[in-house]
């Protein structure tokens, strides 16, 4: 299933690992994984 955004994968510009960058992508996992249980449950109840 190919559905994320291109910006998670190669992402050249990299700052502090443990500092903003961490939050960052931390915070973008989590939107994600939230989004997804949105989808599902929009598209699940019938």
């Amino acid at each position: 299933m190919k559905m994320g955004s291109p910006s998670m994968g190669g992402s050249k510009r990299r700052l502090s690992s443990r500092g903003l960058g961490g939050a960052l992508r931390e915070q973008r996992a989590r939107l994600y994984i939230i989004k997804r249980c949105l989808v599902m449950l929009l598209y699940w109840h019938d």
